[in-house]
């Protein structure tokens, strides 16, 4: 007899059944480790509706590409908002959308434009629950984290376009951004010890800032609070600031990085959602960071060699540390509700679970 031939799917069901299966998967993990927020990068809209109907609050990255148009024409803002936010809001929990991130050269004077149109744009399809807002690269716009009292936003970048952006945060009730990672200020700084870096609770694991007297017993505060001190300088010192970034690498680059490694990640992790957990904040801002999203979730497959790997499961989605991360949002009283430790994941092309 002839054979049986069955259509192919097309490219858009193949692409939505493998998000879809993808979604799942990441749901079940995000489940088992009680994590309820998600930072996706570069969103697609098919894993933005898998996660209808769950209890999970998403954090939308708009890529650097698109601010020029952003910027120039409200209704393309309008047009990406039909595309990933409307069909799906508020069946998808959609909290926050980033407008860009790290975009402090050439597209700079694009920034600020597009955020408002992208705000404008969300008030016009009348959303009003969803911040706007930008994510900045500590490096690349703190002066410097020592000591914390004296950080000040790099210029001319503080006085052309963060000093507005800030107002316009304050104005629509939104906070300031940051990728912050201690693993690469204390590869650049030799003076810091390990043990300072990876919250290590030692009799002599401190520094203090000689300005104010503060005592510091970790790196990550440090760096928040300097970013505090520059929103202080800049006169918004009340602003909330949610870290879009942290984590430490399991494995390094190049062999040079000899600090990157299992043992040292999990103490990072493991110290950081400890310490978002007891509520205890920053020297300079007693309530603390509004939330931490830890790079990432899942280490890519296949991963090339020179690549960092980030996550804290295997590609494969089997544990990789023993970390406790109940406690730190979605449930819970007082602090504990602002001290989420939520997960990025890249989905990217060709990144196929089966």
């Amino acid at each position: 007899p002839p054979p049986t031939w069955h259509p192919l799917p097309s490219p858009f069901k193949l692409s939505r059944y493998i998000t879809t299966h993808i979604a799942d998967r990441v749901l079940s993990a995000l489940s088992s480790l009680n994590i309820h927020s998600l930072r996706l990068p570069n969103p697609d809209p098919n894993l933005i509706r898998s996660f209808a109907f769950t209890n999970t609050s998403l954090f939308l990255s708009i890529p650097n590409s698109l601010l020029p148009p952003l910027a120039a024409n409200r209704s393309l803002a309008a047009r990406w908002l039909y595309g990933h936010v409307l069909p799906f809001y508020p069946r998808s929990k959609i909290s926050l959308i980033s407008v860009g991130d790290d975009a402090v050269s050439q597209l700079s004077p694009f920034l600020l434009p597009a955020i408002r149109n992208v705000y404008l744009a969300l008030r016009d399809l009348g959303i009003k629950k969803i911040s706007v807002s930008t994510t900045f690269s500590f490096v690349n716009v703190i002066t410097t984290p020592f000591p914390p009292s004296s950080g000040t936003f790099q210029e001319p970048l503080g006085e052309l376009l963060i000093k507005p952006l800030l107002q316009f945060l304050e104005d629509t009730n939104s906070s300031f951004l940051v990728n912050l990672y201690p693993y690469n200020l204390y590869r650049i700084n030799s003076e810091i010890p390990l043990g300072f870096a990876l919250f290590q609770e030692h009799p002599f694991n401190f520094r203090d800032d000689l300005i104010t007297g503060v005592r510091y017993w970790n790196l990550f505060d440090m760096m928040v609070d300097a970013v505090v001190s520059a929103l202080a300088v800049a006169g918004h010192e009340n602003l909330p600031v949610i870290v879009a970034e942290t984590g430490w690498p399991s494995t390094g680059g190049d062999q040079t990085e000899v600090d990157a490694k299992l043992e040292y990640a999990e103490m990072y992790i493991r110290g950081l959602v400890g310490h978002l957990r007891s509520g205890v904040g920053t020297p300079l801002r007693k309530e603390g960071v509004s939330q931490a999203y830890i790079f990432e979730l899942i280490d890519k497959d296949n991963v090339k060699q020179g690549t960092r790997s980030w996550g804290i499961l295997y590609a494969n989605m089997s544990k990789k540390y023993h970390v406790e991360f109940s406690g730190c949002g979605g449930s819970g009283v007082g602090r504990v509700l602002s001290m989420r430790v939520c997960l990025v994941w890249w989905l990217l092309a060709g990144f196929f679970l089966v």
